[in-house]
């Protein structure tokens, strides 16, 4: 862990975690709210979740690509500055009080799709970044901070949402966006790619045109998960786990309003109460995956999601769907440390960004189905019924993480 700290390059990538979901963390509660607000309905919401997907499946398939050939250190930056000129718009939009939904809806997809390329890069670059044999302490790291931004965030809007409003947090992400940029301007300089095996003879790559290239390195990635299951299922239990958990905000506020009649500190409670638990997971997740291992920690996590989603909607108070979203966001937090330690170790760094972003597509796809029918479900039939919904993706997401255990124990067996 001391390796970890010493890197300074690492100090500042953890750093710029910190800020930027604290801003990231605060746009997507405050839109949120102020979309039920508006509308008073959880299809709405439903929508909310699945636009933030449209542009994100267009680029998946290519921009993995693009990961493992460029500088990853720049896309960050090029991505943060995107995202806050989109943001800024708004901002002024909602300054004047002429802010739309709609217009909530498209700044929330275009900032959505640099997400989606945003983390997927960001993985890639701390897995260049980390010194061999420290991917669990440096993903503890990376966790402590988005989820240390996350817990403030959540806090936050519950608390000052109706002193400063909707332009007042948008202000704020744009100025967490400007301090990010800066620490990824520092983490080094010059251009920087990472090193590729040599697949080909040169004469024969030189001849090769740009789309040939980009298709063959397409398939590269292909073959690889393709020769590596233990990949797949990981990959598959990382998929449903994206789309489950990006699903959550459909019907989070309206537990809030509805079940609690809490209003936005109701929501706030509950926002915090995963930030604290996803922040003190970092505490134990290291000594957990040290006693279990990693498959069994995503299992064990994945279970705990399973139950806590399905249980929440039933509590007789505010303060025991609190403590069960704190042991979402626990459980949350130690299946993104193992998911992402177990990439880092499974695959080389020059398959990373076509590997993860593979699983992204995938788990951005759930997001539209999930988010439209749970947002239907829980404006149709009951509010209980959706966090049922979400909680099943989770049930088979924990049976993809059991999978590969009981494959290997067999084969132990057999090798006996």
């Amino acid at each position: 862990m001391r390796a970890i700290l010493q890197k300074r390059s690492l100090r500042f990538v953890f750093a710029a975690n910190v800020v930027s979901m604290l801003g990231s963390g605060m746009n997507s509660a405050a839109v949120a709210w102020t979309i039920l607000q508006r509308t008073h309905s959880e299809m709405a919401l439903g929508t909310f979740a699945a636009l933030q997907t449209i542009p994100a499946m267009v680029m998946l398939p290519f921009t993995g690509v693009m990961i493992d050939r460029e500088d990853r250190r720049r896309l960050v930056m090029w991505l943060d500055a995107g995202r806050a000129v989109v943001i800024i718009a708004v901002t002024v939009l909602a300054f004047l009080h002429r802010v739309q939904v709609w217009q909530l809806y498209l700044m929330n997809t275009l900032v959505a799709a640099g997400f989606w390329m945003f983390w997927p890069t960001i993985t890639a670059l701390i897995q260049e970044l980390t010194p061999e044999g420290e991917f669990v302490h440096s993903n503890t790291f990376l966790l402590a901070g988005v989820q240390g931004g996350w817990l403030m965030a959540g806090a936050l809007v519950g608390f000052v949402y109706e002193h400063i409003g909707l332009s007042g947090v948008l202000l704020i992400d744009v100025c967490t966006y400007i301090i990010s940029f800066s620490c990824y301007f520092a983490v080094r300089q010059g251009r920087h790619v990472v090193p590729r095996a040599v697949e080909l003879r040169h004469d024969l790559e030189a001849a090769e045109t740009a789309i040939g290239r980009f298709v063959r390195e397409m398939r590269e990635g292909l073959v690889f998960l393709r020769q590596h299951p233990s990949v797949v299922f990981l990959g598959t239990s990382w998929a449903l786990f994206l789309g489950a958990m990006t699903t959550g905000v459909v019907v989070t506020a309206p537990l809030s309003d509805q079940a609690f009649h809490a209003g936005a500190t109701g929501y706030g409670w509950l926002n915090g109460g995963w930030g604290v638990g996803a922040f003190l997971s970092v505490l134990y997740v290291p000594a957990l995956m040290a006693r279990v291992g990693a498959r069994s920690s995503i299992a064990i996590s994945m279970l705990l999601l399973t139950l806590s989603m399905a249980l929440v909607p039933f509590s007789p108070r505010l303060t025991l769907a609190v403590i069960l979203y704190g042991l979402m966001g626990s459980a949350r937090g130690v299946s993104g440390v193992a998911m992402n330690t177990s990439l880092m170790e499974q695959v080389p760094p020059q398959f990373m960004g076509r590997v993860q972003n593979t699983f992204y597509f995938f788990g951005t796809f759930l997001q539209v189905t999930l988010g439209l029918s749970v947002g239907w479900i829980a404006s149709r039939i009951s509010l209980a019924a959706g966090f049922g919904m979400i909680a099943a993706v989770y049930a088979i997401a924990f049976g993809s993480a059991c999978w590969p255990i009981k494959a290997q124990k067999a084969a132990a067996a057999v090798a006996d």
